[in-house]
């Protein structure tokens, strides 16, 4: 290598039809770490079924550093130290991202319409926010949700509608608390549904110790069922109660 230049060759797949994604990631990070990448494209599937039989490997992209081969994106990583996601490990962070984005949302929403950020509606916009939000995602994929529903909600096992019913209650209570409208209805619905989804959620997880996923944010999480799940509902019929009183 020139100068001492860092030099890397990776081979990925760019067709007319389809670029890798995983290759651009892995130039990205070579790249990033100072090295000249040899960027060598597999232009048709015949091209790269040959390679990968000739390299005794199954994926591509595939790197080589120093005249070895390195691996993949996941292989390069792990080569940098780098953290590899396991896609099925247990994760929060759908959440942490959902409900960081919904309150910067009600703060965004308070400054607008109150020229403050910092009131007691931005409370209130934040749980409606959730719910709409929560709701909405749930019915990206409504089997998918409603499958995991049924792992542990007590009166969707014995009313199978109401796990389809489910999304479409939560996303009507939070519109409705957006926009201050019937508000009567709004907290029923937000009571009796984070109620029943309260004690199911303490059920599963604090008195039958089940380790399940929750079904919060859609059918395909992997956020555990316990305290977040519970927090949702909880908030649910916070809002209610404070609604109904106020």
């Amino acid at each position: 290598m020139a100068n001492g230049e860092k030099t890397a060759v990776l081979y990925r797949m760019v067709m007319a039809q389809h670029i890798c994604p995983y290759g651009l990631k892995a130039r990205h990070l070579l790249r990033s770490r100072g090295y000249r990448v040899d960027d060598r494209w597999l232009t048709t599937r015949a091209e790269t079924d040959a390679f990968k039989a000739e390299q005794g490997v199954k994926t591509t992209p595939q790197a080589f550093i120093d005249g070895q081969r390195v691996g993949g994106y996941d292989d390069l990583r792990r080569f940098f130290g780098k953290r590899v996601r396991d896609a099925n490990a247990p994760s929060y962070v759908p959440v942490i991202a959902l409900f960081a984005m919904t309150a910067l949302m009600a703060l965004a929403a308070s400054q607008a319409m109150l020229g403050t950020p910092f009131t007691l509606r931005a409370l209130e916009w934040f749980i409606a926010f959730s719910m709409c939000v929560l709701a909405l995602l749930k019915l990206q994929d409504i089997e998918s949700f409603s499958g995991m529903f049924l792992n542990y909600d007590l009166l969707a096992r014995r009313w199978v509608p109401y796990a389809y019913l489910y999304p479409f209650a939560e996303g009507l209570a939070g519109v409705l608390m957006i926009a201050g409208v019937f508000r009567w209805l709004a907290v029923a619905v937000a009571l009796v549904i984070g109620t029943i989804g309260a004690v199911s959620v303490f059920k599963a997880v604090y008195v039958d110790r089940r380790d399940i996923k929750c079904a919060c944010v859609g059918g395909s999480s992997k956020v555990p069922l316990g305290f977040v799940s519970l927090t949702e509902n909880v908030m649910m019929v916070a809002m209610a109660v404070w609604m109904a009183v106020g």
